[in-house]
């Protein structure tokens, strides 16, 4: 092998190194944005129906106090929701990094 060839291989690998390496950023900048939105909504959910108890006491359904309502079951089905989202867009993202490596290598 000639040293012309060797150092386009090399110059060749440094390149698909620098990509993975920006893929790699990319998907763990996606990942904290997601967790951090997310996050703030939990923060949001949890911090309303406790601050905000004592007003939405006046309001009642089916003969339940809608705070005693948001909460037993309100936040907790919010919380499952933000799991979910959570999981399918992580899915989405993961599954796009895997295919930028392979389109990489």
């Amino acid at each position: 092998m000639t040293e012309a060839a060797e150092h386009e291989d090399a110059g060749l690998a440094a390149r698909r190194m620098h990509e993975l390496v920006t893929a790699r950023a990319a998907h763990w900048r996606r990942t904290r944005r997601v967790t951090g939105l997310l996050l703030a909504l939990w923060f949001a959910t949890t911090f309303g129906t406790v601050f905000f108890a004592r007003e939405l006491a006046g309001l009642s359904i089916l003969g339940w106090p809608l705070s005693f309502y948001l909460a037993a079951q309100g936040a907790s089905l919010a919380y499952l929701a933000i799991i979910g989202v959570y999981a399918a867009v992580m899915l989405r993202a993961d599954r796009e990094f895997e295919q930028r490596q392979r389109e990489i290598a």
